[in-house]
């Protein structure tokens, strides 16, 4: 895999979203992979959400996402990721340090969005997570991404996680590839975009057990 998203001096991907319905079964099938076992981050209240996550080195990160038994509420990727037996690499967030303004920029270009809305999640060492969201609602589907920005303060995911993966390249397809490009370009992020029968994602991590590609 050669296509990497390039990305403006604000905006960068931040992390990978694989879903699958079990936590555990997504923590065990990645490390049977891998070699890297992703440890629990936590639950997303009032979303019906766990996580699992291992850094992908920099400010970078894979966020195993998963149901939460104990919630009643479930939000957009919830309702997803209920389904999925095996894991699949759903979205991905791009990082911005500007979240309003980025807003006002969808808005500009035409673009209705949801957001920016507050959120947060305890992790199990007792710490508190904090970051806003905003998603910008596109025909193109997960391969726009959501935008997040963290909280002053926070340790960012990719610090406290374990180690030992990297991203190498995260190709973006699309049967309307030009399209795409032009939509990413006009939120402050440039990509290579490559021609493809049907939306996908595909991420290619360095890891101690050689490349894996996840999709």
């Amino acid at each position: 895999m050669q296509s990497k998203v390039l990305t403006k001096a604000e905006i960068a991907l931040d992390h990978l979203i694989l879903g699958i319905a079990d936590l555990t079964r997504g923590i065990d099938w990645l490390e049977k992979r891998t070699g890297v076992r992703a440890t629990p981050g936590g639950n997303h209240p009032g979303a019906g959400t766990q996580n699992a996550l291992v850094s992908l080195g920099g400010r970078r990160y894979l966020e195993i996402m998963s149901i939460d038994p104990n919630q009643i509420q479930a939000n957009w990727l919830a309702a997803r990721i209920r389904e999925l037996e095996t894991p699949q690499l759903l979205t991905w967030a791009a990082a911005t340090s500007n979240i309003g303004s980025l807003g006002r920029t969808a808005e500009d270009a035409g673009f209705r969005i949801e957001g920016p809305g507050a959120g947060s999640r305890l992790t199990p060492g007792g710490g508190k997570l904090e970051w806003k969201i905003l998603r910008v609602i596109t025909e193109f589907g997960s391969v726009i991404p959501f935008f997040i920005e963290w909280g002053a303060g926070v340790v960012h995911p990719s610090i406290d996680s374990p180690r030992g993966c990297t991203i190498e390249g995260l190709e973006i397809g699309h049967p309307e590839a030009g399209r795409v490009r032009e939509v990413l370009g006009s939120l402050g992020v440039e990509a290579e975009i490559v021609r493809a029968p049907e939306p996908r994602l595909k991420a290619a991590l360095r890891t101690p057990k050689g490349q894996v590609c996840l999709t």
